[in-house]
């Protein structure tokens, strides 16, 4: 589900999306029984009533003890679990590399890893592997040129719904996957691109401190340039970043690409010449190896259009340079360390607050984790996820899809024939626990064990070839758009499915020692969330079967976003920061996702608990609902988040405990402290 934003993406994201549950940027992760990390013994605030910050009461001892990596921009629960995965993972692939036998994906992942590891035959190769792709550009003498320049850039490296991901480097993003409107094939998406530094925000708001933010970026670029060998670097940069700020006022808002309905384009490649006029592209298309495709799903006309002018527009020179940085900006880190250093100065300290790098394991892992994921992900399960905790969290998923849809009987504003399309969904939903039914095949792509700058060349393309060889076969609702190794979960609202990696299967969201009660809290309130993201504001416009389709009554649409806009005013409220609040339609699929994924898992637990269930239970799950939203976040990047991220902030989310009555019976809270609400203004969707 959703991702944060990297600039660069050569590391497994932790987010749980759907879009997700949360999003961390840079870190892999995996699930382990042996070894696994111990569910911590958080005290509780004893300084701070639960109805007044219910976050810091329940995580008070963490908070107090955490301090965030040098490294990180940001750390939670989510970022520890990963930490400590990751470091079973990276020693599980060195303990390949001394297996003299070792042959196929398995060969191939260490292959990768110890590529990526060998500094000192990177450093040898100085800016020698570059130089062909400058050459090329360099070589490039018109807008014909230019065209299929920006053609061949084009990579699969986008996903608006699953893990809403709208950034790329590259001036357009490419997304496979099932039609909006037709189940029976796959179509090509093309969303927005071309920026290096998050979101158009960073080049149009006024602010004091985004002005500086694109002074340090235009000086970014003209240190990449000047190392990779340009002269006048200074000037080449000011008219690169001018580009980009041309290219930023084409950009959609980042409310605007989460609009379903506003991406709904279909067009023809004769649409494409007459709607947006600027470069050819048939030829376009042609580089991009997307020929024979005759309808494309524009998710961002305004971008297309304006980039497209673009093209005609600005000088060939300026376009030429604008290329030749982002090739080096994308290679930097498999490029000698003085580019890294220099990628990370600008995207780690300034863009993220970061003040160290990550050490060159984490790095190697997370490009390893990217080229081939489900190859790591393969020999991950087989050694660390046993099947009996596969069979617990089905019974988990089971009891809650059954909770949703007693949820979904009891409303009285539901007419039955919104609730008949609703209960078949439940009925049809797949759910993916643990690990792929059918295993990514790595066959076509060639590793060599000193070839790091190549090795990520050719991952990159050949996981593109992979993405545009679907638009000949049929979709597959069972395939999963996330590796095993990731703390994460995702809904695929086209496919109508789940997918719990096996990676968050393990403390703090789940512990097969620890009671019902703090395992519904915590790993089911991230399957009801995913569960609920299939009728969140977007979720609720695709059918059974993954169509784009009005299912609603009038009357029951106009309840639902009446009960909705509720919840965005109720986050529009919550102020991190004097100068910025929290975006409450941003982040409303989000919210409705924790809110009724809390109340489905709570109604599971009490059935599960029955007539055992305690008040000391409901305390349990409402306190291992609060823990596995631990999280701290240096200003820079929650200042980003919140710009830039569909999530809430940790503490915001933990905040949904607020609108569930059995919250207040639990903690006895009362009128007058900050988080009560009375009976009739708390938030009830589902």
């Amino acid at each position: 589900m959703k991702t944060s934003w990297t600039p660069v993406k050569t590391a497994i994201v932790l987010a749980l999306c759907g879009a997700a549950v949360v999003s961390m940027p840079g870190q892999a992760a995996g699930q382990a029984q042996a070894g696994a990390p111990k569910a911590e013994a958080t005290q509780a605030n004893a300084a701070v009533k639960p109805g007044d910050d219910f976050f810091a009461y329940a995580n008070g001892d963490w908070l107090a003890k955490t301090e965030i990596p040098a490294d990180r921009s940001s750390w939670s629960s989510m970022g520890a679990l990963a930490e400590e995965t990751n470091q079973r993972i990276v020693k599980m692939i060195e303990d390949l590399a001394n297996d003299k036998k070792l042959s196929g994906e398995a060969r191939k992942v260490s292959d990768y890893f110890r590529a990526y590891m060998n500094e000192s035959a990177i450093e040898g190769k100085g800016v020698a592997p570059l130089k062909p792709m400058l050459a090329k550009i360099d070589a490039i003498k018109d807008k014909a040129g230019l065209t299929r320049a920006l053609g061949e850039s084009i990579r699969a490296d986008v996903d608006p719904l699953n893990n809403t991901d709208f950034f790329t480097e590259n001036v357009f993003g490419l997304w496979v996957a099932q039609g909006l409107h037709d189940t029976s094939r796959h179509m090509p998406y093309i969303l927005q691109g071309g920026l290096g530094m998050p979101d158009r925000a960073y080049y149009l708001d006024n602010s004091e401190r985004m002005a500086g933010l694109r002074t340090k970026y235009q000086q970014h670029i003209a240190a990449m340039l000047k190392m990779a060998g340009y002269s006048d670097a200074e000037a080449r940069a000011a008219k690169v970043f001018a580009l980009e700020v041309d290219i930023a006022n084409a950009h959609g808002t980042r409310a605007d690409s989460a609009d379903v309905l506003k991406a709904d384009n279909t067009w023809t490649v004769k649409d494409f010449t007459s709607k947006a006029p600027g470069m050819d592209w048939n030829a376009f298309f042609k580089a991009a190896k997307l020929g024979d495709q005759q309808k494309f799903i524009v998710w961002h006309p305004s971008a297309v259009v304006g980039e497209a002018a673009l093209v005609n527009k600005v000088d060939l020179a300026t376009w030429k340079d604008y290329l030749a940085f982002h090739r080096v900006n994308q290679m930097a880190n498999v490029l000698p360390k003085a580019f890294a250093d220099q990628r990370f100065d600008f995207y780690g300290k300034s863009l993220s607050g970061t003040p160290q790098q990550s050490v060159r394991w984490k790095r190697a892992l997370g490009a390893t984790n990217e080229a081939m994921d489900e190859a790591v992900g393969k020999i991950y399960v087989a050694k660390y996820f046993p099947a009996e905790n596969k069979a617990r969290l089905q019974q988990m998923v089971s009891n809650i899809v059954d909770a949703f849809g007693k949820r979904v009987d009891k409303l009285d504003w539901m007419a039955p024939a919104t609730r008949a399309q609703a209960k078949e969904k439940l009925k049809t939903l797949y759910v993916g626990v643990g690990y792929p039914d059918k295993w990514k095949s790595y066959e076509g792509l060639k590793v060599v064990a000193d070839d790091a700058f190549g090795n990520a060349v050719r991952a990159d393309e050949f996981h593109t070839a992979q993405e545009i060889a679907k638009l000949h076969r049929k979709p597959d609702r069972t395939e999963w758009s996330m590796p095993p190794q990731l703390v994460n979960a995702v809904n695929l609202p086209l496919q109508n499915a789940l997918n719990f990696p096996a990676a968050i299967l393990q403390p703090p969201f789940f512990d097969p020692k620890a009671s019902d009660a703090t395992n519904y809290g915590a790993i089911g309130s991230v399957i009801g969330h995913e569960i609920s993201h299939s009728f969140d504001d977007q979720g609720a416009q695709f059918d059974a079967q993954g169509r784009l389709r009005d299912w609603w009554t009038k009357q029951d649409a106009e309840h639902f976003k009446t009960a909705s806009g509720k919840l965005v005013e109720q986050y529009n409220g919550y102020k991190p920061f004097p100068d910025l609040a929290i975006n409450g339609q941003l982040t409303l699929s989000e919210n409705l996702a924790d809110l009724a994924g809390l109340a489905a898992s709570y109604d599971a637990y009490k059935t599960a608990a029955g007539a055992k269930a305690t008040v000391e239970g409901d305390r349990q799950f409402f306190l291992g609902f609060a823990h596995s939203w631990r999280t701290k976040a240096r200003e820079a990047a929650e200042r980003r988040g919140i710009l830039t991220d569909g999530h809430a902030p940790g503490q915001y989310r933990a905040a949904t405990v607020r609108n569930l009555d059995a919250w207040y019976k639990a903690f006895d809270v009362q009128p007058g402290q900050k988080l009560y609400l009375a009976p009739e203004d708390r938030v009830r969707v589902w």
